[in-house]
């Protein structure tokens, strides 16, 4: 299974950028695909995830009403839309995915990681 994260970049506080994690290798009917981040000096924290099969992601409390994570049964993608951001969003943003529906919100419950794609807010 390979994951490649696109879409980074620097954005103005208040502007909105769109990940990409295409996954191939495998078909993901029963992953679980989470998206993490970490900032400079600070350990990697769960941001998002969905199950690839359905039902309701889950969020990290500080992204909440900003960001949304979907799936793109087509292109076999998992994507972060991240509007209104914030300085506080400044990391490197990873994919991963999981083959247990049960996976939660630690990072090791993800066998699958993708190289990372680096977010930056300022003005």
């Amino acid at each position: 299974v390979q994951l490649q994260a696109s879409g980074g970049g620097l954005v103005q506080p208040g502007g909105s950028l769109r990940l990409a994690c295409t996954v191939s290798g495998r078909t993901l009917g029963w992953f679980v695909m989470g998206w993490f981040r970490q900032a400079p000096g600070k350990e990697r924290e769960f941001v998002a995830r969905v199950r690839w099969s359905g039902g309701s992601p889950d969020y990290i409390d500080s992204v909440k009403g900003r960001f949304t994570i979907s799936r793109d049964g087509a292109k076999d993608s998992v994507n972060l839309q991240m509007n209104s951001l914030k300085p506080e969003d400044t990391a490197v943003y990873y994919c991963a995915a999981s083959t247990s529906g049960s996976a939660g919100r630690a990072a090791y419950s993800y066998a699958y990681w993708g190289p990372g794609t680096l977010v930056t807010v300022s003005s």
